[in-house]
């Protein structure tokens, strides 16, 4: 689950992390007072205005501003909410913007010049370790960073059994070059980090850029937060700031069903049970010489009601020109599943408009394949290999 940037930043002080302060607006009057108040809280005199999407690259598509009165907070707010922004991470018609983050300006003039780094908490895969990637070249795409210049990325890994250690977070400091009141700052500061990406089940903690303020503060301003779906059981207060304006709206849907779906840009459906089985699917698919439309599992219990379910998601794609349903009855029956596509063809009616391939093998298929050649009136092509799955597949597709 995706959190906004005023959320992440939210939980990162919970935890001790020092950020940029700011407050959320989603009117341009309600920005203009939330301005007023950050003027008076931090002495601030101008304010950066940061549109709200679950998208990185907003500054480049014009969702990031800086304002030096409290007139342009106003006229800011009012050009950036309900603007479609376009970033490299969006969809290509952009997402809307909601609302947006007034912040404190925090590139003071001091005794120093400021500074920016990248840091970000992530799982190393490869080791099954977590890890710290951290570089010097903050502010910028860390794609780019490791692609011209991977001599400035540096990694540091941490051993479950001991975790975050000391002498790790004066190693991030070191490298990063500081020293002094910073060298300190940035000790505490990647260490409350590393404790807030643990203790909330994060998968993604990415501060870019981490500042270095002129008087020689560390602090996070800005925050891309992804939690694992998979703890939220444990975090209630977490999982009440999902935001489903940000999400997909099939897919909001398809897990309020409790369904397993992603949308994906192809043109033949999905159906299965089991994710190892759908992953197959969606190969012999790409085999066939179609591109899968969506991941779909309808899972252990795919009863009529289920099916019919995942048949009305599946064809609210609109680039969906055939459905393959692939079935492996071990927990669930297949003729439950052959009666769920015949009650969808009866309830749906011409809704159904693209032809089925049905593959539906193992308890009771034989059952199945009787109930599906005594209902007249299916488009439903009937397939039992994997390869004469994808045949078929590819006979509707021509």
């Amino acid at each position: 689950m995706n959190l906004h940037e005023y959320q992440g930043k939210e939980l990162l002080n919970s935890f001790g992390v020092r950020i940029q302060r700011g407050k959320v607006a989603d009117t341009p009057e309600k920005a203009v007072e939330v301005a007023k108040q950050l003027a008076e809280e931090t002495g601030t005199g101008w304010w950066v205005v940061k549109a709200q999407i679950h998208a990185g690259g907003r500054g480049k598509g014009g969702g990031v501003k800086l304002a030096k009165s409290l007139d342009e907070v106003k006229e800011l707010a009012s050009n950036i909410i309900g603007m479609m922004l376009k970033t490299p991470q969006t969809p290509p018609q952009g997402k809307k913007v909601n609302q947006v983050l007034i912040t404190e300006d925090v590139y003071y003039p001091g005794e120093h010049e400021p500074d920016e780094y990248y840091m970000s908490v992530l799982l190393n895969r490869g080791t099954g370790k977590n890890m710290i990637m951290y570089s010097t070249e903050g502010g910028m795409n860390i794609e780019e960073v490791a692609e011209k210049t991977p001599h400035l990325i540096f990694t540091e890994e941490i051993d479950p059994a001991f975790g975050f250690l000391p002498f790790q977070a004066r190693k991030v400091a070191f490298n990063l070059g500081l020293s002094g009141v910073a060298f300190k700052e940035m000790v505490k500061f990647v260490t409350s980090l590393y404790t807030a990406y643990v203790k909330s089940d994060a998968t993604l903690f990415e501060i870019n850029p981490v500042l270095k303020t002129s008087d020689s503060k560390i602090m996070a301003v800005d925050s891309k937060v992804v939690i694992d779906d998979n703890g939220l059981f444990r975090h209630k207060d977490l999982a009440a700031l999902r935001d489903i304006r940000e999400e997909n709206p099939i897919e909001v849907e398809a897990k309020a069903a409790g369904l397993s779906y992603v949308d994906l840009d192809g043109n033949v459906g999905c159906m299965v049970n089991g994710a190892g089985l759908a992953m197959s699917t969606m190969d012999l698919i790409k085999q066939a010489g179609g591109e899968p439309a969506n991941f779909l599992d309808v899972g252990g219990t795919a009863d009529a009601e289920r099916v019919e379910i995942g048949f009305r998601i599946i064809l609210k794609d609109p680039n969906v020109k055939a459905i393959l349903v692939n079935i492996f009855g071990g927990i669930v029956r297949c003729d439950r599943v052959a009666q769920g596509v015949i009650d969808a063809y009866n309830n749906m009616g011409d809704a159904i408009n693209v032809p089925i391939i049905l593959r539906l093998e193992g308890t009771n298929s034989e059952e199945a394949k009787v109930l599906i050649e005594a209902t007249k009136g299916l488009n439903v092509i009937a397939a039992t290999e994997f390869q004469e799955a994808a045949d078929r597949v590819q006979e509707v597709l021509q």
